[in-house]
């Protein structure tokens, strides 16, 4: 599987368990499938719940910050991939 950078992690909300991302290339939407990969950190998740300002989103293009529920902690400059099939 390809994968396509799409951006960085600026903040992650322990409590919630929320990675802000600000997408600098391309777009990410509902169910798709990213890849969180840092110094630390290295797994894939499929989105399931994204918000910009706290509006509920369906998709996020470059320029736009989004708030992405993740399952595992993720740190600031983390690479966020979009992994797209072959």
């Amino acid at each position: 599987m390809a994968e396509q950078l799409v951006g960085t992690v600026t903040h992650f909300f322990k409590g919630p368990s929320v990675a802000v991302v600000k997408v600098v290339e391309g777009h990410v939407a509902l169910g798709d499938n990213v890849r969180f990969l840092g110094h630390t950190s290295d797994f894939t998740e499929p989105i399931t719940s994204m918000e910009v300002n706290h509006q509920k989103v369906e998709r996020a293009n470059a320029g736009d910050e989004v708030a992405i529920q993740v399952v595992a902690r993720v740190r600031p400059h983390d690479q966020v991939f979009r992994v797209v099939p072959d």
